[in-house]
C-alpha cells in the first residue's frame, strides 16, 4: 500500500510540476503516472550508483552536501527519464533542476500531510 501511495504522490508531483514550470512538459495526467513509475524505477536502480560516484569523484564533499547532491542526481535521472519516453519533455538541465526541486518539495509536503493525518 505504501508503494502505491508513494507512486500516486510522485505522479501528482510530476503533473503539478508540468503545469507550473513552462520548460517541463508532460502529455497528460495519465502520462504523469508512467513518468513517475519510470522515474521511481530509475531512481531506485541508478540513484545510489550516481551518489556513490559523486561522493568518490568529489572526495566526500558530495556526502557532506547530500541534499544538493541528491537534487542534482534527481535532475539527471529526470533527463534520463525524458530520453527514455516521449511522455516527458524537459527543455534544459536548468528546467530539470527546477523540476527536481519542485517534485521533491511537493512530494515531501504531501507525505507530511498524509502521515500527519
Amino acid at each position: 500500500m505504501g508503494l502505491i501511495l508513494s507512486w500516486l504522490i510522485l505522479s501528482a508531483a510530476v503533473w503539478i510540476t508540468a503545469v507550473v514550470l513552462p520548460g517541463f512538459h508532460v502529455r497528460n495526467f495519465g502520462s504523469a503516472f508512467v513518468v513517475a513509475a519510470l522515474f521511481g524505477i530509475l531512481n531506485f536502480l541508478l540513484g545510489w550508483i550516481f551518489f556513490t560516484v559523486f561522493t568518490i569523484a568529489t572526495l566526500g564533499i558530495a556526502l557532506l552536501l547530500a541534499f544538493i547532491t541528491r537534487w542534482v542526481i534527481n535532475a539527471i535521472i529526470l533527463l534520463i527519464t525524458a530520453a527514455l519516453t516521449d511522455r516527458l519533455k524537459i527543455d534544459s538541465f536548468g528546467w530539470a533542476l527546477l523540476g527536481a526541486l519542485m517534485m521533491s518539495l511537493l512530494g515531501t509536503a504531501a507525505e507530511w500531510l498524509i502521515v500527519g493525518l
